[in-house]
């Protein structure tokens, strides 16, 4: 069964999510970075070239030709997805997907409608038996 982790009060996403894909990376997992919108995405394809200079994050967005062979994918569906250790959902509903993998990471910001939304997602795990985690990041 997936185990799925909260991390709340993130002020920045994206830079949060590109720590979270380095420390997963580095101990040899397979992410899948999910989000139905294409901008998220892009961003975040953006900022894994430049946010470190040390590291260096192999990923492709989907519907790239190396997609199988690359342990980072950006993506918005579940078709290109052949890895299943850690998917880390950017989007504001729960992927439909998400159960094929080990771990799912929800990224919950400092803003009360974000908030509203992963509670809303919270309690849909919850009510399905999934085994749920919270860090709350204000106090890490």
């Amino acid at each position: 069964m997936t185990r799925i982790d909260f991390h709340l009060n993130v002020s920045d996403h994206l830079l949060y999510t590109c720590r979270l894909i380095r420390k997963a990376y580095g101990s040899g997992l397979k992410i899948v970075c999910y989000s139905t919108r294409p901008e998220v995405l892009e961003n975040l394809d953006k900022l894994l070239w430049t946010f470190s200079e040390e590291d260096f994050l192999p990923h492709v967005l989907s519907g790239h030709p190396g997609v199988a062979d690359t342990p980072i994918v950006l993506t918005d569906k579940a078709d290109d997805i052949s890895h299943y250790d850690l998917l880390i959902n950017l989007d504001e509903q729960w992927p439909p997907f998400f159960a094929r993998f080990e771990r799912l990471v929800e990224i919950v910001g400092t803003d009360e409608s974000n908030k509203a939304l992963a509670r809303q997602r919270y309690k849909f795990y919850k009510e399905r038996g999934y085994p749920l985690n919270t860090f709350d990041r204000a106090t890490a």
